[in-house]
């Protein structure tokens, strides 16, 4: 069977609600205002933003009412302490793996971070490796991470799947490879003119379940 190469934040756990109630918790703790929440949601960009950028934000913004090792842990551990995996999410990687299909997390991210998530989750034994970019030294869309990640599970790159959430980390990272693709689009509109995803899914779980139903 190809390889399946799936991402991991907002594609495979849903790491902006995640990020969304720690961010509300703390808010809570420190009494500041709740409304604040959606001002931090858009600083965070869904963990695009740099996290010295977010934190030196948040400083700026809230002073001596935020301690700075309260933001420290929010941006180290607030979502990876607790991201969740859906029920749908491990059926469907369950079934991958039944069927004979080999699955790689290949992210962006920082590697104590992203590991927390894939050991936290049970990912770790959903799926046979993953690369982190902070580890190899590339990011997606980079051709060199979904490399290395067939290299980890010792697989050829050749007749992969990719899946996520990103039009141009994911889906860009497949068209440049030549590789097939399914975009979790969570019910947004495909954005890109140039490139499109072999498949369009709105969960995860069916993207899976399209591109192992393929093969």
């Amino acid at each position: 069977m190809p390889l399946l190469i799936l991402d991991l934040d907002n594609t495979l756990v849903d790491r902006d609600a995640a990020f969304r109630a720690a961010a509300t918790a703390l808010l809570a703790e420190h009494a500041l205002p709740e409304t604040d929440i959606e001002w931090l949601m858009t600083l965070d960009a869904s963990g695009y933003t740099p996290k010295p950028a977010v934190a030196e934000a948040m400083a700026d913004r809230y002073g001596t009412a935020l301690p700075e090792t309260a933001i420290r842990t929010l941006l180290d551990r607030g979502a990876a302490d607790r991201v969740v995996l859906a029920k749908t999410t491990r059926e469907a990687l369950t079934k991958a793996l039944t069927d004979g299909w080999t699955c790689v997390i290949v992210t962006n991210g920082r590697t104590v971070q992203q590991e927390a998530k894939i050991r936290n989750t049970g990912l770790k034994r959903l799926v046979q490796g993953w690369v982190i970019s902070e580890r190899v030294g590339h990011r997606k869309p980079d051709p060199e991470i979904f490399h290395a990640a067939a290299e980890v599970v010792g697989v050829p790159l050749s007749g992969a799947w990719i899946i996520g959430d990103s039009p141009s980390a994911d889906i860009g990272g497949a068209n440049g490879l030549g590789l097939r693709s399914v975009w979790v689009s969570g019910g947004r509109p495909w954005p890109e003119d140039s490139y499109r995803p072999t498949h369009v899914a709105s969960r995860v779980s069916s993207a899976i379940n399209f591109a192992i139903g393929t093969t």
